[in-house]
């Protein structure tokens, strides 16, 4: 039934050996690489290792059912236990997303709705940075705009997992789900009347490039300008030409930071969004062009599509994309997203399965 997996066992046995030679570590890079592919197969031979045991088990219970009828029931509870064992080794060896594994750099800014939609916007990244900390994953406010009444008119934030993650958890396989556009439905708190305004935020979610070298960026197609910094903020806020804008010319991407007091600061933070957003574009346009391109009912970057509504008088958040609706929209704002994302995900799976199956059936 998992004939294949047996290669992938091999693997990792001769990866457990390669980490184990001091020299691997030498080339950091490298050993990340590593360090990520044995966590993915570390997961698969587990669970690959306890169906079989369930399998084992269950002839043995199959035949001293023979003299023994008590050992019957034990056997059929050691069949389901197979099954529900096959159900998530097929997920584990379905073709996964390159992305998946990386770090993400997750974009949130103010759209419909003026000064409630920067307000909104903070709300979002709050309820980010909180399912982050419950994740244990750490996380960097790369540049950020404030509105004058609080919240945010555009922020970055760089989400990074710590240590070699196990496969569909790092940040970007989880957040990923996260572009688009949310609504919110709420009363202001710039309404004297009571009543119920609706705004959207967009947001934008990003692999991280894992280094500099993985995108190449010609210093000669950057346009480097550099300003003070504007909206509410310290004593260095309007005093020096910390700002940064670079623009890169041939694709037309422009990344601004003036989040850091220093000039050489931003201009870091500002490269490395760059990169992730020429990293994005590259892989978009690979898929255009490829002809077996990657399809997903459920994922997307593309601010234009509405994707989740948040509607505060009746606690309600709902996802138009898988039709998931919870009333615990307090909860979820204070962090807890993981119901809400792993809907995603169960979804993308399915997809995944019916895809592959009906593939099989074509060959």
């Amino acid at each position: 039934m998992f004939e294949g997996v047996e290669a992938l066992v091999s693997e990792h046995a001769e990866l457990e050996q390669r980490l184990a030679d001091p020299s691997v570590h030498a080339d950091p890079s490298l050993a990340k690489r590593l360090n990520r592919r044995y966590a993915e197969l570390t997961a698969i031979v587990s669970a690959y290792g306890a169906w079989r045991q369930a399998g084992d088990d269950r002839a043995a219970a199959l035949e001293l059912a023979a003299d023994d009828s008590a050992f019957a029931a034990e056997a059929a509870e050691l069949a389901a236990k197979q099954d529900e064992l096959a159900e998530r080794l097929r997920m584990l060896l379905l073709p996964r997303d390159p992305n998946d594994d990386r770090d993400a750099i997750l974009e949130i800014k103010a759209g419909e709705g003026g000064a409630e939609s920067a307000l909104f916007a903070g709300d979002l990244l709050r309820m980010y940075l909180r399912f982050a900390e419950r994740a244990g994953w750490s996380t960097q406010v790369l540049d950020a705009e404030e509105s004058d009444l609080g919240g945010y008119k555009d922020v970055s934030v760089a989400v990074k997992a710590r240590g070699a993650a196990e496969p569909g958890t790092a940040p970007f396989a989880r957040l990923k789900y996260e572009g688009g556009v949310h609504r919110v439905q709420r009363v202001p708190v710039t309404e004297s009347q009571g009543r119920i305004h609706t705004s959207a935020a967009g947001v934008l979610v990003l692999p991280e490039a894992e280094d500099e070298g993985e995108v190449e960026i010609n210093p000669n197609d950057l346009r480097i300008d550099v300003f003070r910094s504007s909206g509410p903020g310290g004593q260095s806020v309007n005093t020096t030409d910390s700002a940064v804008r670079i623009t890169h010319l041939p694709t037309g991407i422009v990344v601004s930071c003036q989040n850091e007091k220093s000039q050489l600061q931003n201009k870091e933070q500002a490269m490395r969004i760059l990169r992730a957003r020429l990293l994005a574009a590259a892989q978009e346009e690979a898929e255009r062009e490829a002809s077996d391109a990657r399809r997903s009912q459920v994922r997307t970057v593309d601010r234009s599509e509405r994707v989740r509504t948040y509607n505060f008088p009746e606690n309600r958040i709902s996802d138009h994309r898988t039709g998931y609706k919870a009333y615990n929209l307090d909860v979820v704002l204070d962090g807890e997203l993981g119901p809400v994302v792993q809907s995603l995900a169960d979804a993308d799976a399915e997809a995944a399965l019916a895809a592959t199956a009906e593939r099989g059936d074509g060959e």
